[in-house]
């Protein structure tokens, strides 16, 4: 179980053997007190799309959403560490071609069109990469969650 990376989340619509789940992603700031005025905290919802064909779910659902840390950890590689080793590049080359950092600038940029072109063709291999699963929420997790 450490190994996974959990969500509490409410199913928000069931499509035949799909369930859309939407989880509240929190900052690490938002449990503090003064997070109501503070700039720095910041909450996004996300819906995510989950394969399921058990049928045991049902719409506004509280619901966890499991998924393996390494797959996380993949995640963080594709969409941040990859572009930015890209850009970097792509700068440095634009700029030693050109003598030029506007040009070595727009290189950087511009080579992030082609990559996330790759990445939605992919779409759906990288789909299989990232399996998440579903539970019901036990009481107990919510008095945990509460405290």
């Amino acid at each position: 179980m450490k190994d996974l990376i959990q969500h509490q989340g409410i199913i928000e619509n069931i499509e035949k053997h799909k369930v859309f789940v939407r989880i509240e992603q929190k900052a690490a700031c938002s449990a503090c007190h003064a997070c109501s005025v503070c700039l720095a905290s910041e909450k996004k919802e996300k819906i995510i799309e989950i394969d399921d064909t058990s049928g045991m779910y049902a719409a506004n659902e509280p619901v966890i959403v499991s998924v393996h840390s390494s797959a996380g950890f993949l995640a963080v590689i594709i969409a941040f560490v990859i572009p930015l080793i890209f850009i970097i590049l792509a700068f440095i080359i634009g700029m030693n071609q050109s003598g030029s950092e506007g040009i070595g600038g727009l290189a950087g940029l511009s080579v992030l069109i082609p990559y996330y072109f790759i990445l939605y063709i992919f779409r759906d291999k990288l789909k299989k990469k990232f399996v998440f699963s579903l539970s019901k929420v036990q009481e107990s997790y919510n008095l945990n969650q509460s405290l």
